[in-house]
């Protein structure tokens, strides 16, 4: 079983620029588009993957070496000219980009002198050619349309969808019948009387979910297994619901890793949503200034507000984090790990793990009541909070406690 060539996926400093989302999970695990990006190169590769990735996340994320490993770095997007490079790719071998590293073939002697920084011995296979990566939040959302549309094609190439209801009216297509092919429907997907319009990306419905009548969807769109769009919601292109999450009222070019829930009327737009999160009713972000300036950006490297070139740019939500109801977000908000969130006014753009309370002021969100809270949550989905997960988050807290000022 050693044997078997498998890929690995290594964080760098990009699980750093990553943060909050990266607090819970390696920079593999983050879903953009339709797949995390491990998922993405697994599929393309047919090779079984595992993480290198923080000490405190490898129970949950454990490294798996084999003799004949794919090393790939950081949040690395596969595109097909890079794939075209991989293919040929030997032992001892590394496809470089500008002095960067991207990918590397070696054996399991080999990945620890990687580990080590003793890459020499590589072989370098200089890249000329274009690829795209994750290095910042930001990136997830301006690339998420492109990666459904991607993924889109990866994961329906040679099938057929599901017979898609007569109540649906899919917009254009009595024009251009091939517009029916850009949408696709998984089994066990429920969708009636709804409105999909593909013109501008593929409609992606996932296994078992459920599409409420009275709902309006524009592509790009992808919602993964489980999901339900609740009744006359609103959703533009650009949105992603990973597996088990809930979607409601107004939301565009936004993404929800998992198990996470936006089930009521309010706006959510150019955002990023992490798991077991829940935005209560009429939760409503800003992904606009009102001066229409360059948004800026909580950057945990440098712990100051940096420049993110993004005029659209609403809120990213670490893992566990919460919003009563009527809850106000400026654009370019960061809310990390656990928090919970509530009360009138705009809270700050910078809201670090563990903190409750909003605009009126923040005190400790405690492991007790995080973990209960937690428990209750994943017992109305028949999961159970582990010990690993708990550990995790103790982890999460220690690495924090400098940003709770309060």
């Amino acid at each position: 079983m050693d044997n078997i060539r498998n890929i690995i996926f290594i964080d760098d400093e990009t699980h750093q620029s990553l943060l909050p989302l990266t607090f819970t999970r390696p920079t593999g695990a983050i879903r953009v588009g339709i797949l995390s990006i491990a998922d993405k190169w697994s599929l393309r590769l047919n090779l079984p993957y595992s993480f290198y990735c923080k000490p405190y996340l490898q129970t949950k994320f454990p490294l798996k070496l084999s003799d004949d490993n794919i090393v790939i770095f950081g949040g690395l997007l596969p595109g097909q000219d890079i794939i075209n490079n991989l293919n040929n790719l030997k032992t001892g071998q590394g496809i470089f980009s500008n002095g960067q590293l991207l990918i590397c073939r070696v054996t399991r002697a080999q990945f620890n002198s990687v580990l080590l920084g003793k890459a020499d011995f590589l072989e370098q296979i200089l890249f000329e050619g274009k690829f795209e990566s994750i290095s910042h939040t930001y990136n997830i959302i301006s690339k998420n349309k492109q990666e459904i549309s991607n993924d889109f094609d990866l994961l329906t190439k040679g099938r057929v969808s599901e017979k898609l209801s007569s109540t649906v009216t899919i917009v254009g297509a009595e024009t251009n019948p091939e517009l029916r092919k850009k949408i696709f429907l998984e089994p066990g997907a429920k969708v009636e009387y709804v409105m999909l319009n593909p013109a501008e990306g593929p409609v992606y419905i996932g296994r078992d979910t459920l599409v409420m009548e009275g709902s309006i969807i524009r592509g790009p769109f992808a919602m993964c297994e489980h999901s339900q769009v609740n009744m006359g919601s609103k959703i533009y292109g650009g949105t992603t619901l990973g597996p088990w999450c809930k979607a409601g009222g107004e939301l565009n070019n936004s993404i929800m890793q998992g198990y996470s829930n936006k089930a009521h009327d309010g706006f959510l737009g150019d955002s990023f949503i992490g798991e077991w999160c829940n935005l209560g009713a009429d939760t409503n972000t800003s992904n606009l200034k009102n001066d229409f300036a360059e948004v800026k950006l909580w950057d945990y490297q440098t712990s100051r507000f940096l420049k993110t070139g993004m005029q659209f740019l609403g809120l990213i939500m670490g893992d566990y984090s919460r919003c009563g109801i009527n809850t106000m977000f400026n654009s370019g908000t960061v809310v990390g790990v656990a928090c919970n969130l509530f009360g009138p006014g705009f809270p700050r753009n910078f809201i670090p793990s563990f903190a409750m309370g909003g605009a009126h002021g923040f005190k400790n969100n405690t492991l007790n009541d995080v973990f209960r809270t937690i428990k209750i949550a994943q017992e109305r989905r028949n999961l159970n909070f582990t010990d690993t997960d708990a550990q995790i988050l103790k982890e999460v807290f220690e690495i924090t406690k400098t940003f709770r000022t309060f």
